[in-house]
């Protein structure tokens, strides 16, 4: 071999090593969301948003008799004063969803006679109409006391033997159950039914602080955040929040629903806590909160939550303001983060990514040096040969 054509394979050597370490740089730099789903539970999601499919799952109440509308109510629906037994208004509820970019339900229940007709009657028409369903598991009763363990495992063996089957929960692998109310459970208590349990469903959390879920971490497959009442206005630093809990669940390879509501009023239930819609503005912002924590899907709250004034179906005072909203816009790419006011206090800590942005950060910074040492070796190459 001549020094010319040995010096031109060292160069080709040396360009085609660097231009591989460059494209690594490229493919390993940090993305927005990471898809960090337990194996086997990809999500199934076949709406518009497929080129990074997120779930969009709103809250819907399934306890509705006509009298439920006398009770702490300022705004009814369009569909008027129904009964949660009317199979025409499910029907109507799945097709204005369906429109709006939401992909499925996450149904309120436990068993009782009434709710499992009522949850019967909505899986079948979700499986005609190709519509997800979550379970949200109510924990607490009506005093917000908690169910017994024993009382939560027949509730769960019950769903598994009648309700499990049925298409439309199965965007997983296995249906998803959220637990309501896990922070008035002992770690006992959740392992209890999580162990005998947790290879059927996919059992995730409700913990409203990043404490609480860690205290859980190990024995759900992920956390539900249903926060309703929080005021971006008054409370800008949450984005740090859900930040903080999106980083511990995906640590444990788990699911992070992030919520997102149009505002909030429960005044008449003995509440304080007023958060106006701004016409929009206040769901358009909890949305792109909600984007910026890299979730694994976004929980609307609410369909129909009429007593606290959550509720995105179409009614009387509201309009369809915010299906509006959410058909005109995309949600597969969070916007850039704004500034926050870096004095003023976090909930939790802004460094909860830290960990991951220096290991990062680190293995671009080595990849990058190596390449940038094989570019400069090929030119000391050159003066080594005549």
């Amino acid at each position: 071999m001549t020094p010319l054509s040995m010096k031109s394979e060292v160069m080709t050597g040396h360009r085609r090593a660097a231009i591989v370490l460059l494209l690594l740089i490229v493919f390993l730099a940090p993305s927005g969301r990471a898809d960090n789903y337990p194996e086997g539970v990809a999500p199934r999601v076949s709406s518009s948003r497929v080129e990074n499919p997120i779930p969009l799952m709103a809250y819907y109440y399934i306890w509705f008799d006509t009298q439920s509308w006398n009770r702490a109510k300022t705004d009814f629906p369009l569909l008027g004063r129904y009964s949660s037994d009317d199979q025409a208004v499910m029907e109507q509820h799945i097709r204005w969803a369906k429109e709006a970019g939401i992909d499925g339900f996450i149904v309120s229940w436990k068993s009782t006679f009434k709710l499992d007709r009522r949850l019967e009657q909505l899986l079948e028409i979700a499986d005609r109409e190709g519509f997800y369903l979550w379970i949200i598991y109510q924990g607490l009763d009506f005093e917000r006391r908690p169910l017994s363990v024993d009382r939560i495992g027949d509730d769960l063996e019950f769903f598994l033997e009648h309700f499990a089957d049925h298409p439309s929960l199965h965007l997983y692998s296995q249906p998803l159950v959220i637990w309501s109310g896990t922070w008035e459970f002992s770690r006992q208590q959740v392992e209890a039914i999580t162990s005998s349990y947790g290879e059927q469903l996919l059992i995730l959390a409700s913990e409203r602080n990043l404490e609480g879920y860690q205290r859980l971490a190990d024995l759900v497959a992920g956390n539900a955040y249903y926060w309703s009442s929080v005021n971006p206005v008054t409370f800008p630093t949450y984005q740090q929040k859900l930040m903080g809990m999106s980083a511990a669940v995906h640590r444990r390879g788990g699911i992070w629903l992030a919520p997102a509501a149009p505002g909030f009023d429960a005044r008449l239930l003995g509440g304080s806590t007023v958060v106006e819609r701004l016409e929009g503005a206040t769901l358009q912002t909890q949305l792109d909160t909600a984007l910026r924590s890299a979730p694994d899907a976004i929980g609307l709250i609410s369909w129909n939550e009429f007593s606290e004034n959550t509720h995105i179906e179409p009614s009387q005072r509201y309009g369809t303001q915010a299906l509006d909203l959410l058909a005109g816009r995309e949600v597969t790419t969070p916007p850039a983060l704004p500034d926050f006011d870096s004095s003023a206090p976090a909930t939790t800590s802004p460094g909860a990514y830290a960990p991951l942005l220096v290991v990062g950060g680190t293995l671009l910074f080595i990849l990058f040096s190596i390449a940038l040492a094989l570019l400069r070796h090929r030119q000391d190459v050159d003066l080594d040969f005549p």
